[in-house]
């Protein structure tokens, strides 16, 4: 008991004991203009020097994240009831799965969707069938299926709430998430 009074004591002068100065709440901050210096130290860059990393030596996120990269295509469209892959996808895929062929360590996710006409299983069925097509082309081109993970959510996840041709084509997908 006596030790545990004592450790209780030295916590409470420890927190309350330490220091007898006052912060001044109404006190000016000091400032300091630093802006003709940084103009001087702009003005003489000569012996700056600039560090850089290669985009393939990264972790690979600046080549997701390029709106010009054919990685930036993330929605894989389909013609009704069908699970082909449309020729103008070809590209996408073949680069997503260079990507994973090159970083061993990622992730995907392959969602699949239908539109709303069918049956809620028959729509399961051909989201799975979408999102599987597009796993076995990326296999096929050098990703790992341990890479790749599939869900098929069919007619549940629209992408546009519409019931006509212009939302269904919207609504038949693969959605590819990193």
């Amino acid at each position: 008991m006596s030790i545990r009074l004592l450790l209780v004591i030295s916590l409470t002068a420890m927190l309350f004991g330490c220091s007898s100065d006052k912060v001044k709440d109404d006190a000016p901050a000091a400032v300091e203009d630093l802006s003709s210096q940084q103009a001087n130290a702009n003005a003489d860059d000569s012996d700056a020097q600039a560090y850089a990393t290669d985009d393939s030596s990264t972790s690979g996120f600046s080549q997701l994240d390029d709106p010009q990269s054919p990685l930036s295509v993330r929605v894989i469209y389909f013609e009704y009831d069908s699970s082909e892959i449309r020729s103008e996808f070809r590209s996408a895929i073949e680069a997503h799965a260079a990507y994973l062929s090159q970083n061993a360590d990622t992730t995907v996710t392959l969602e699949g969707h239908a539109d709303e006409r069918g049956s809620r299983e028959y729509n399961l069925a051909l989201g799975e069938r979408r999102a599987q097509s597009i796993k076995q082309q990326m296999l096929l081109l050098g990703a790992s299926s341990s890479q790749i993970r599939l869900v098929s959510y069919g007619e549940e996840r629209p992408e546009i709430d519409g019931h006509d041709e212009a939302s269904w084509q919207q609504n038949r997908r693969v959605e590819i998430l990193y």
